[in-house]
């Protein structure tokens, strides 16, 4: 299988990912967020468009493996496991979200934020995931928190969300990874 940076419907990502990196660094910088002992569990891309959607999906579909396909707030999201790692500071990100366009527009298409898996209580995730993060970093200007509970049709855990954000980039928090909320999905209810 081909890797993704040398798909040329992934051109475009791909020569996004340099931008993306050094404003995941500043963001976590800004945070005073130390993300060395921490494991990026999947990364997400933001477009405007359906046929920039659909350009990506083809793209990934020709080195990776589609692991889930299902409607969250109102639009499709598309999970691909990648055969070659999407390389991010330390981390080596193998799964990839691709949602359709939502009625939020964002400042840029490509690479917007990463997810990090913190195990734990779904309760007290804010409180582990605000615990990481610096107090002066918090309280700077332009840096907004939100937490919601994206939830697909199937699912059976639980699966609290904190993003924080500097309206470029957005680091979230969960407390399970990806692929155990897609297993949840194949559970019997």
């Amino acid at each position: 299988m081909a890797h993704w940076y040398d798909i040329e419907q992934l051109a475009d990502i791909a020569g996004d990912l340099p931008r993306f990196i050094a404003e995941l660094q500043q963001l976590a910088a800004t945070l005073q967020l130390d993300v060395t002992p921490l494991t990026a569990d999947h990364i997400s891309l933001r477009c405007h468009q359906n046929t920039t959607a659909e350009r990506w999906r083809q793209g990934f579909a020709q080195c990776a493996t589609l692991l889930s396909e299902n409607i969250i707030n109102g639009r499709p999201i598309c999970l691909f496991k990648l055969t070659t790692p999407v390389t991010v500071g330390h981390w080596n990100i193998k799964v990839v979200e691709l949602p359709w366009p939502g009625e939020k527009r964002y400042p840029h298409e490509g690479w917007e934020h990463v997810e990090i898996v913190l195990p734990g209580p779904p309760e007290t995730l804010n409180a582990r995931a605000v615990a990481l993060l610096g107090d002066r970093g918090l309280a700077t200007p332009g840096i907004a928190l939100k937490t919601s509970a994206p939830r697909g049709e199937k699912e059976r855990l639980p699966n609290p969300t904190l993003a924080v954000t500097n309206g470029r980039v957005t680091i979230k928090f969960h407390p399970w990874s990806i692929e155990a909320v897609v297993a949840s999905e194949q559970e019997a209810p």
